[in-house]
């Protein structure tokens, strides 16, 4: 399984937000290209980024961090947050982002998420599907930030996705982002029953090494963690011991 670190950008800092929440923010450094560097030096292959300020508005704003964490890092880079068109898929991967995170569009216009899945290949698009658990139990769909119930739920919106051919998935149970609660093992380990084939990538509560190895035994792919990793509860050695044991 691979370990995915994350950074999240916020007016030109490295935040965590609590379960999406603007006005909830820790400020973890002010220069996120250390931190980007940082997380190179781990023994892992990818880096997550999350422009929140492009999230919330639609509009990228922090991007010469990104392009700068980009070019300076060996690891594969995905980025989430204000790709909302064509062109914007296109100049990422041109600048050396290795894959587009699509969140609000996947869910609102799949047809035309299809379409950048057939032209720039499966591999350079994640799905970004984020969820919050309805009464029921069952998974709804939130987006733009997370500030809004997109009324449909994840089975729907992966059925449609599992027929045209996307690979990647990431899934944040809203609820545990950042809350340092574990993460929704259920959830992924039912995600995994109904889409085998899918990469699923999963996101929200890590808290510890325990939690990453647990994800492995159910057969998740890849794990993010952001806040973990920058408080210090997986050490630079964990991780480099769980790719071992690998």
């Amino acid at each position: 399984m691979r370990i995915i670190p994350a950074i999240d950008l916020k007016d030109g800092k490295c935040v965590r937000l609590f379960q999406g929440e603007f006005d909830k923010t820790t400020e973890y450094s002010n220069d996120p290209a250390a931190i980007g560097r940082r997380f190179s030096a781990l023994d892992v292959e990818d880096l997550h980024i999350v422009d929140l300020d492009g999230a919330r508005s639609g509009a990228q704003q922090n991007r010469e961090i990104v392009t700068e964490i980009a070019t300076q890092s060996d690891l594969a880079v995905q980025l989430g947050g204000g790709i909302r068109g064509r062109d914007d898929v296109a100049g990422w991967l041109d600048s050396g982002v290795m894959r587009c995170v699509i969140g609000s569009v996947a869910i609102y216009e799949p047809q035309v998420v299809t379409d950048w899945i057939e032209e720039f290949g499966a591999d350079h698009i994640v799905l970004a599907l984020d969820v919050r658990l309805g009464e029921d139990g069952t998974p709804v769909l939130t987006a733009k930030g997370w500030t809004e119930d997109a009324g449909l739920t994840l089975w729907e919106s992966l059925d449609n996705y599992a027929a045209s051919g996307a690979v990647h998935v990431l899934c944040t149970d809203v609820s545990r982002d950042g809350a340092m609660e574990g993460p929704n093992f259920h959830l992924y380990a039912e995600i995994l029953q109904r889409y085998p084939t899918m990469q699923l990538q999963a996101s929200g509560g890590v808290r510890d090494i325990e939690d990453l190895e647990m994800l492995r035994e159910l057969g998740v792919p890849a794990a993010i963690t952001g806040r973990a990793l920058l408080d210090g509860e997986i050490s630079e050695a964990e991780v480099s011991s769980f790719r071992l044991s690998e």
